[in-house]
Protein backbone atom coordinates (compact mmCIF):
# COMPACT_ATOMS: atom_id res chain seq x y z
CA UNK A 1 0.00 0.00 0.00
CA UNK A 2 0.66 3.24 -0.50
CA UNK A 3 0.61 6.05 2.19
CA UNK A 4 0.28 9.72 2.26
CA UNK A 5 1.36 10.98 5.90
CA UNK A 6 0.75 14.69 6.56
CA UNK A 7 1.41 15.60 10.50
CA UNK A 8 3.31 18.63 12.34
CA UNK A 9 7.28 17.42 12.21
CA UNK A 10 7.60 18.35 16.10
CA UNK A 11 8.17 17.31 19.41
CA UNK A 12 4.58 16.66 19.75
CA UNK A 13 1.90 13.88 20.68
CA UNK A 14 0.89 13.81 17.30
CA UNK A 15 4.09 14.46 15.18
CA UNK A 16 5.95 11.49 17.16
CA UNK A 17 2.83 8.91 16.88
CA UNK A 18 2.45 9.52 12.80
CA UNK A 19 6.32 9.32 12.69
CA UNK A 20 6.26 6.54 14.64
CA UNK A 21 3.72 4.61 12.84
CA UNK A 22 4.68 5.51 9.15
CA UNK A 23 8.46 3.81 10.71
CA UNK A 24 6.15 0.81 11.79
CA UNK A 25 4.03 0.65 8.38
CA UNK A 26 7.34 1.04 6.24
CA UNK A 27 8.66 -1.95 8.18
CA UNK A 28 6.18 -4.07 7.17
CA UNK A 29 6.78 -3.62 3.39
CA UNK A 30 4.01 0.13 2.78
CA UNK A 31 5.24 2.86 0.97
CA UNK A 32 5.08 5.56 3.45
CA UNK A 33 5.58 9.07 2.32
CA UNK A 34 5.90 12.04 4.52
CA UNK A 35 4.60 15.47 3.87
CA UNK A 36 5.14 18.21 5.74
CA UNK A 37 7.59 21.33 6.10
CA UNK A 38 10.62 19.80 8.04
CA UNK A 39 11.65 16.19 9.00
CA UNK A 40 9.75 14.88 11.41
CA UNK A 41 11.88 14.65 14.63
CA UNK A 42 12.07 11.13 15.32
CA UNK A 43 12.45 9.99 10.93
CA UNK A 44 15.96 9.53 12.28
CA UNK A 45 16.57 5.98 9.84
CA UNK A 46 16.91 4.94 6.65
CA UNK A 47 14.21 2.39 5.26
CA UNK A 48 13.78 1.73 1.45
CA UNK A 49 9.83 2.62 1.98
CA UNK A 50 10.19 5.77 3.99
CA UNK A 51 10.18 8.60 1.57
CA UNK A 52 10.20 12.32 2.90
CA UNK A 53 8.48 15.28 0.73
CA UNK A 54 9.34 18.75 1.86
CA UNK A 55 6.40 21.73 2.19
CA UNK A 56 8.32 24.70 1.02
CA UNK A 57 6.59 27.77 1.76
CA UNK A 58 6.73 31.42 -0.24
CA UNK A 59 8.09 34.33 1.20
CA UNK A 60 6.47 37.11 -0.54
CA UNK A 61 6.24 40.82 0.71
CA UNK A 62 2.42 40.39 0.31
CA UNK A 63 1.97 37.65 2.57
CA UNK A 64 2.65 39.00 6.39
CA UNK A 65 1.52 35.42 7.08
CA UNK A 66 3.10 32.15 4.54
CA UNK A 67 -0.23 30.38 2.76
CA UNK A 68 0.69 27.39 4.49
CA UNK A 69 -2.28 25.35 4.12
CA UNK A 70 -2.23 26.48 0.31
CA UNK A 71 1.37 25.02 0.17
CA UNK A 72 0.50 22.34 1.57
CA UNK A 73 -2.02 21.18 -0.38
CA UNK A 74 -0.40 21.22 -3.45
CA UNK A 75 2.60 18.97 -2.34
CA UNK A 76 0.13 16.72 -1.21
CA UNK A 77 -1.57 17.13 -5.23
CA UNK A 78 1.83 16.74 -6.68
CA UNK A 79 2.65 13.99 -4.16
CA UNK A 80 -0.47 12.03 -4.71
CA UNK A 81 -0.23 12.38 -8.46
CA UNK A 82 3.25 11.19 -9.33
CA UNK A 83 3.75 8.92 -6.24
CA UNK A 84 -0.07 6.95 -7.31
CA UNK A 85 -1.11 7.30 -3.27
CA UNK A 86 -3.34 4.69 -2.06
CA UNK A 87 -4.41 6.82 0.84
CA UNK A 88 -3.98 9.85 2.67
CA UNK A 89 -3.51 9.72 6.14
CA UNK A 90 -3.55 13.17 7.83
CA UNK A 91 -2.45 13.80 11.98
CA UNK A 92 -4.23 16.70 13.47
CA UNK A 93 -7.01 18.15 11.94
CA UNK A 94 -6.12 22.13 11.82
CA UNK A 95 -4.88 22.79 9.44
CA UNK A 96 -4.21 19.35 7.56
CA UNK A 97 -7.92 17.91 7.32
CA UNK A 98 -8.98 21.14 5.47
CA UNK A 99 -5.69 21.07 3.28
CA UNK A 100 -6.68 17.13 2.56
CA UNK A 101 -10.13 18.12 1.07
CA UNK A 102 -8.83 20.19 -1.00
CA UNK A 103 -6.18 18.62 -2.36
CA UNK A 104 -8.37 15.77 -3.20
CA UNK A 105 -11.39 18.12 -5.06
CA UNK A 106 -7.89 19.23 -7.06
CA UNK A 107 -7.12 15.53 -7.74
CA UNK A 108 -11.01 14.42 -8.37
CA UNK A 109 -10.50 17.01 -10.88
CA UNK A 110 -7.63 15.83 -12.37
CA UNK A 111 -9.52 11.95 -12.73
CA UNK A 112 -7.68 10.99 -9.65
CA UNK A 113 -9.47 9.99 -6.73
CA UNK A 114 -7.74 9.07 -2.81
CA UNK A 115 -9.37 8.61 0.35
CA UNK A 116 -8.65 10.99 3.68
CA UNK A 117 -8.03 8.84 6.97
CA UNK A 118 -8.24 12.03 9.54
CA UNK A 119 -6.84 11.13 12.98
CA UNK A 120 -7.86 13.85 15.55
CA UNK A 121 -4.65 13.71 18.63
CA UNK A 122 -6.49 16.45 21.44
CA UNK A 123 -6.28 20.16 21.22
CA UNK A 124 -7.10 20.08 17.76
CA UNK A 125 -10.97 19.34 19.12
CA UNK A 126 -10.31 20.22 23.01
CA UNK A 127 -8.91 23.59 22.46
CA UNK A 128 -7.69 25.07 19.22
CA UNK A 129 -10.70 23.29 17.18
CA UNK A 130 -13.50 24.48 19.77
CA UNK A 131 -12.67 28.40 18.74
CA UNK A 132 -15.50 30.04 16.63
CA UNK A 133 -13.01 30.94 14.09
CA UNK A 134 -11.90 27.35 13.33
CA UNK A 135 -15.17 25.47 14.31
CA UNK A 136 -17.09 25.57 10.80
CA UNK A 137 -13.76 24.35 9.18
CA UNK A 138 -13.10 21.58 11.79
CA UNK A 139 -16.37 20.11 10.97
CA UNK A 140 -16.40 20.35 7.52
CA UNK A 141 -13.03 18.65 7.30
CA UNK A 142 -14.07 15.76 9.53
CA UNK A 143 -17.00 15.33 7.90
CA UNK A 144 -15.27 15.19 4.47
CA UNK A 145 -12.94 12.79 5.61
CA UNK A 146 -13.80 8.79 4.48
CA UNK A 147 -12.00 7.64 8.04
CA UNK A 148 -12.11 9.25 11.37
CA UNK A 149 -9.82 7.96 14.42
CA UNK A 150 -9.11 9.34 17.61
CA UNK A 151 -6.66 8.54 20.09
CA UNK A 152 -8.82 7.43 23.36
CA UNK A 153 -12.31 7.13 23.86
CA UNK A 154 -12.49 10.51 25.92
CA UNK A 155 -11.55 12.37 22.63
CA UNK A 156 -13.69 10.45 20.66
CA UNK A 157 -16.70 11.92 23.58
CA UNK A 158 -15.07 15.27 23.01
CA UNK A 159 -15.39 15.54 19.54
CA UNK A 160 -19.17 14.58 19.25
CA UNK A 161 -19.76 17.14 21.63
CA UNK A 162 -18.11 20.06 20.50
CA UNK A 163 -18.86 19.79 16.91
CA UNK A 164 -21.63 18.20 14.55
CA UNK A 165 -20.36 15.45 13.41
CA UNK A 166 -22.06 12.60 10.97
CA UNK A 167 -19.13 9.88 10.78
CA UNK A 168 -18.42 7.02 13.15
CA UNK A 169 -15.35 7.35 14.51
CA UNK A 170 -12.70 4.50 15.51
CA UNK A 171 -10.94 4.58 18.09
CA UNK A 172 -7.27 3.44 17.60
CA UNK A 173 -4.79 4.20 20.72
CA UNK A 174 -1.41 5.34 20.91
CA UNK A 175 0.95 2.61 20.84
CA UNK A 176 4.98 2.25 22.00
CA UNK A 177 7.90 0.27 20.62
CA UNK A 178 8.89 -1.54 23.45
CA UNK A 179 12.03 -2.21 21.72
CA UNK A 180 13.39 1.50 22.15
CA UNK A 181 11.26 2.23 25.46
CA UNK A 182 12.61 0.07 27.97
CA UNK A 183 14.24 -0.13 30.71
CA UNK A 184 18.37 0.36 30.62
CA UNK A 185 21.00 0.25 33.02
CA UNK A 186 22.37 3.27 33.31
CA UNK A 187 23.26 3.20 36.97
CA UNK A 188 26.24 5.81 36.41
CA UNK A 189 23.76 8.37 35.09
CA UNK A 190 21.38 7.54 38.28
CA UNK A 191 24.42 7.90 40.59
CA UNK A 192 25.42 11.75 38.77
CA UNK A 193 22.27 13.07 39.93
CA UNK A 194 21.59 11.03 42.98
CA UNK A 195 24.94 10.67 44.72
CA UNK A 196 22.80 9.93 47.75
CA UNK A 197 20.12 7.53 46.26
CA UNK A 198 17.55 10.29 46.68
CA UNK A 199 14.51 9.39 44.46
CA UNK A 200 14.15 10.29 41.32
CA UNK A 201 11.40 12.06 39.90
CA UNK A 202 10.89 13.45 36.05
CA UNK A 203 8.48 15.03 33.75
CA UNK A 204 8.66 15.56 29.98
CA UNK A 205 6.39 18.11 28.22
CA UNK A 206 6.27 21.33 25.46
CA UNK A 207 5.76 23.40 28.87
CA UNK A 208 2.39 25.09 28.13
CA UNK A 209 0.04 26.43 30.00
CA UNK A 210 -2.21 22.86 30.35
CA UNK A 211 0.79 21.16 31.26
CA UNK A 212 0.53 22.37 35.01
CA UNK A 213 4.43 22.69 35.50
CA UNK A 214 3.55 24.46 38.63
CA UNK A 215 1.87 21.77 40.20
CA UNK A 216 4.78 19.91 39.57
CA UNK A 217 6.84 22.17 41.12
CA UNK A 218 4.53 22.02 44.00
CA UNK A 219 4.19 18.11 44.00
CA UNK A 220 8.18 18.09 44.41
CA UNK A 221 8.28 20.67 47.37
CA UNK A 222 5.87 18.57 49.37
CA UNK A 223 7.84 15.14 48.44
CA UNK A 224 11.32 16.72 48.87
CA UNK A 225 10.02 18.01 52.79
CA UNK A 226 9.63 14.18 53.35
CA UNK A 227 12.33 11.90 51.46
CA UNK A 228 15.13 12.92 49.67
CA UNK A 229 14.63 13.81 45.96
CA UNK A 230 15.15 15.22 43.01
CA UNK A 231 13.45 16.64 39.77
CA UNK A 232 14.01 16.45 36.11
CA UNK A 233 11.99 18.03 33.77
CA UNK A 234 12.62 17.85 29.81
CA UNK A 235 11.53 19.88 27.26
CA UNK A 236 10.97 23.20 26.92
CA UNK A 237 8.15 26.00 25.99
CA UNK A 238 6.59 29.25 26.60
CA UNK A 239 6.62 28.10 30.57
CA UNK A 240 10.09 27.25 30.57
CA UNK A 241 11.61 30.24 32.26
CA UNK A 242 8.87 31.40 34.65
CA UNK A 243 8.74 27.41 35.88
CA UNK A 244 12.64 28.13 36.18
CA UNK A 245 11.69 31.62 38.56
CA UNK A 246 9.34 29.45 40.60
CA UNK A 247 11.66 27.10 41.25
CA UNK A 248 13.73 29.51 42.56
CA UNK A 249 11.09 31.37 45.02
CA UNK A 250 9.90 27.90 46.17
CA UNK A 251 13.88 27.04 47.16
CA UNK A 252 13.81 23.66 45.26
CA UNK A 253 16.30 24.60 42.62
CA UNK A 254 18.92 22.97 43.85
CA UNK A 255 17.11 20.03 43.38
CA UNK A 256 15.93 20.52 40.18
CA UNK A 257 17.00 20.52 36.85
CA UNK A 258 15.43 21.80 33.48
CA UNK A 259 17.05 19.97 31.01
CA UNK A 260 16.12 21.14 27.76
CA UNK A 261 15.17 18.68 24.54
CA UNK A 262 16.44 15.32 24.71
CA UNK A 263 15.87 13.08 21.57
CA UNK A 264 16.67 10.24 24.31
CA UNK A 265 14.48 10.15 26.62
CA UNK A 266 14.68 6.69 27.61
CA UNK A 267 17.47 7.11 28.94
CA UNK A 268 16.19 10.10 31.28
CA UNK A 269 13.30 7.18 31.98
CA UNK A 270 15.81 4.70 32.66
CA UNK A 271 16.82 5.86 36.03
CA UNK A 272 13.45 7.46 37.02
CA UNK A 273 11.31 6.22 39.77
CA UNK A 274 7.98 8.48 39.33
CA UNK A 275 6.57 10.30 36.05
CA UNK A 276 4.50 13.36 36.74
CA UNK A 277 1.80 14.52 34.66
CA UNK A 278 -0.70 16.90 36.09
CA UNK A 279 -2.03 18.14 33.01
CA UNK A 280 -5.32 20.30 32.89
CA UNK A 281 -6.33 18.38 30.27
CA UNK A 282 -4.47 14.78 27.80
CA UNK A 283 -6.30 12.67 24.76
CA UNK A 284 -4.17 10.20 25.74
CA UNK A 285 -0.84 10.50 27.86
CA UNK A 286 2.01 9.16 25.15
CA UNK A 287 4.45 10.82 28.25
CA UNK A 288 3.39 8.53 30.52
CA UNK A 289 3.27 5.19 28.24
CA UNK A 290 6.90 6.33 27.28
CA UNK A 291 7.55 6.35 31.21
CA UNK A 292 5.58 3.06 32.11
CA UNK A 293 7.52 1.59 29.15
CA UNK A 294 10.34 1.88 31.44
CA UNK A 295 8.99 0.56 34.46
CA UNK A 296 7.80 4.20 35.45
CA UNK A 297 5.24 4.43 37.77
CA UNK A 298 2.73 7.57 37.13
CA UNK A 299 0.98 10.21 38.97
CA UNK A 300 -1.46 12.13 36.77
CA UNK A 301 -4.55 13.71 36.60
CA UNK A 302 -7.91 11.97 36.41
CA UNK A 303 -9.33 13.62 33.51
CA UNK A 304 -9.01 12.59 29.22
CA UNK A 305 -7.49 9.85 28.11
CA UNK A 306 -5.60 9.32 31.21
CA UNK A 307 -7.38 7.08 33.29
CA UNK A 308 -7.63 4.96 30.08
CA UNK A 309 -4.02 3.91 30.31
CA UNK A 310 -2.52 5.12 34.03
CA UNK A 311 -5.06 2.74 36.31
CA UNK A 312 -5.89 3.89 39.69
CA UNK A 313 -3.93 2.02 42.23
CA UNK A 314 -1.85 -0.14 39.88
CA UNK A 315 0.03 1.52 37.72
CA UNK A 316 -0.15 4.91 39.55
CA UNK A 317 -2.60 7.39 40.67
CA UNK A 318 -4.54 9.63 39.47
CA UNK A 319 -6.10 12.47 41.33
CA UNK A 320 -8.40 15.58 40.31
CA UNK A 321 -7.01 18.36 38.40
CA UNK A 322 -4.88 20.94 40.55
CA UNK A 323 -5.14 18.68 43.81
CA UNK A 324 -1.56 19.01 44.84
CA UNK A 325 -1.82 17.65 47.98
CA UNK A 326 -3.53 14.17 47.24
CA UNK A 327 -1.06 13.72 44.23
CA UNK A 328 2.06 14.34 46.66
CA UNK A 329 1.04 11.82 49.17
CA UNK A 330 0.03 9.15 46.23
CA UNK A 331 3.63 9.73 44.89
CA UNK A 332 4.58 8.73 48.76
CA UNK A 333 3.18 6.17 48.69
CA UNK A 334 4.73 4.49 45.33
CA UNK A 335 7.55 5.64 46.54
CA UNK A 336 8.02 3.62 49.69
CA UNK A 337 10.55 0.69 49.41
CA UNK A 338 7.89 -1.54 49.78
CA UNK A 339 5.50 -0.21 46.99
CA UNK A 340 7.61 1.23 44.29
CA UNK A 341 8.62 -2.34 42.76
CA UNK A 342 5.19 -3.70 42.39
CA UNK A 343 4.12 -0.29 40.69
CA UNK A 344 7.28 -0.66 38.38
CA UNK A 345 6.06 -4.35 37.74
CA UNK A 346 2.31 -3.05 37.10
CA UNK A 347 3.69 -0.16 34.18
CA UNK A 348 5.58 -2.34 32.42
CA UNK A 349 3.04 -4.80 32.24
CA UNK A 350 -0.04 -2.29 31.17
CA UNK A 351 2.50 -0.30 28.93
CA UNK A 352 3.30 -4.04 26.93
CA UNK A 353 -0.58 -3.70 26.24
CA UNK A 354 0.10 -1.01 24.14
CA UNK A 355 2.99 -2.10 22.10
CA UNK A 356 2.92 -1.06 18.35
CA UNK A 357 2.63 -5.00 16.92
CA UNK A 358 -0.31 -4.81 18.60
CA UNK A 359 -1.72 -1.18 17.66
CA UNK A 360 -0.67 -1.11 13.94
CA UNK A 361 -2.39 -4.23 12.64
CA UNK A 362 -5.56 -2.10 13.99
CA UNK A 363 -4.65 0.59 11.52
CA UNK A 364 -3.58 -1.33 8.29
CA UNK A 365 -7.43 -3.33 9.31
CA UNK A 366 -9.02 0.25 9.29
CA UNK A 367 -6.77 1.48 5.96
CA UNK A 368 -8.51 -1.87 4.32
CA UNK A 369 -12.12 -0.94 5.41
CA UNK A 370 -11.68 2.44 3.88
CA UNK A 371 -10.12 1.75 0.49
CA UNK A 372 -13.01 -1.05 0.33
CA UNK A 373 -15.49 1.51 1.14
CA UNK A 374 -14.13 4.14 -0.97
CA UNK A 375 -13.85 1.93 -4.26
CA UNK A 376 -17.48 0.95 -3.84
CA UNK A 377 -18.97 4.32 -3.31
CA UNK A 378 -16.80 5.42 -6.69
CA UNK A 379 -17.65 2.37 -8.57
CA UNK A 380 -21.30 3.17 -8.02
CA UNK A 381 -21.17 7.25 -9.24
Amino acid sequence: MKIGIVCYPTFGGSGVVATELGKGLAEKGHRVHFITYSQPVRLDFLNENIFYHQVYLPNYPLFQYPPYELALTSQIVHVATFEKLDLLHVHYAIPHASAAFMAKQILRAQGFDVPVVTTLHGTDITLVGKDASFEPVVTFSINQSEGVTTVSQSLKNDTYAHFDIKKNIEVIPNFIDLNRFKKQCKDHFKKAICPQDEKLLVHTSNFRKVKRIQDILAIFKNIRQVIPAKLLLVGDGPERVAMEELSRELGIHEDTRFLGRLDVIEEVLSVADLFLMPSEKESFGLAALEAMACEVPVIASNTGGIPELNIDGVTGFNSEVGDVAAMSQNALTILSDENLPRFRKNALNRAKEFDISFILPHYEQFYDKILQEFSAKYAQV
